[in-house]
């Protein structure tokens, strides 16, 4: 298992993704997937923040509850 976390990172490393960008994709038969929405009101590359109860953009406030 640490093996394949180590290999992932460095899949993701060779894309010069920071580390708190690195959180929000997951590597996929060699391909990134990105695993959070996009926020609807600012468009794409505006990740929606998860959490327990709704979630919410960190830029313009849109908050959805669950």
């Amino acid at each position: 298992m640490k093996k394949l976390q180590v290999k992932r990172k460095s899949l993701l490393r060779k894309v010069n993704l920071p580390m708190s960008k690195i959180k929000q994709y997951e590597v996929a038969d060699g391909k990134l997937k990105r695993k959070n929405q996009f926020c609807p009101e600012c468009g794409d590359g505006v990740f929606l923040a998860v959490h327990k109860d709704r979630v919410s953009c960190g830029k313009c406030g849109y908050t959805k509850f669950n």
